[in-house]
């Protein structure tokens, strides 16, 4: 599938230090005022990784991306939630976000929404997530088919996330595949079956970026749950 045409007026217009809107901040409190940190501020190997599945002729590729911009977080799979704007996916918006069980540690962090029409959108992480990427949602008409894709290009933000690596790998293709699962289901596509390619594209480390781990987002979740009975205190 061909990537989609951008169209200018769809781009997010802010820039510098990120800010969350006041219903979200208590889960955005490793978001607010971080910067973007896109594959070029990030430590680890750049990767490009790619997750498709086949909607079938039955459905345009307007109405998923629709879909699913106004209900994004529903898709997720349990451990994953995504605190959006109630008016569902737009450009510039700040979304925090949080992986891990509902009644135990999570590990927060967020991301920014750069791009969003009616065919594809697009985020941005910022300092501290787990990987500095950009990471596309599209979908696609391929010989009269609907082609919906997650297209991720990626390196780990530090050289903890960066040791990491092989367990998170694991994790993202279990997270996204049943994100495009869900999302089939939700727009009454049915089961589909999700392939995914995975490419290396540069195998040296940003060892200048090291300095990275001090946002590192893993270390400040912990932190903040260690001081939580101090905060009710």
């Amino acid at each position: 599938m061909d990537q989609p045409e951008r169209t200018p007026d769809a781009w997010a217009r802010s820039s510098g230090p990120l800010h969350v809107s006041a219903q979200h901040a208590r889960a955005g409190y490793n978001v607010e005022g971080r910067l973007v940190s896109g594959p070029h501020q990030g430590f680890g190997r750049l990767w490009k990784r790619d997750y498709w599945a086949d909607f079938g002729p039955g459905i345009t590729p307007e109405r998923v991306i629709a879909q699913w911009r106004a209900h994004f977080g529903d898709y997720w799979p349990k451990g994953g939630h995504f605190h959006g704007a109630p008016a569902g996916i737009t450009p510039g918006d700040v979304a925090p976000l949080a992986l891990g069980p509902d009644h135990g540690p999570q590990l927060a962090t967020g991301v920014l929404v750069i791009y969003a029409d009616d065919e594809s959108f697009t985020f941005m992480t910022p300092e501290g997530h787990m990987f500095a990427g950009l990471i596309t949602f599209s979908a696609g008409a391929v010989a009269g088919r609907t082609e919906v894709r997650i297209s991720i290009l990626l390196r780990t933000n530090d050289p903890l996330y960066e040791l990491g690596w092989p367990a998170m790998k694991v994790g993202e293709d279990r997270f996204w595949p049943g994100v495009l699962r869900n999302l089939a289901a939700g727009v009454g596509v049915g089961p589909v079956a999700v392939q995914s390619h995975t490419e290396c594209v540069d195998r040296s480390r940003q060892w200048r970026r090291w300095r990275n781990v001090r946002h590192n987002a893993a270390i400040r979740s912990l932190g903040h749950t260690l001081a939580a009975p101090f905060r009710r205190r």
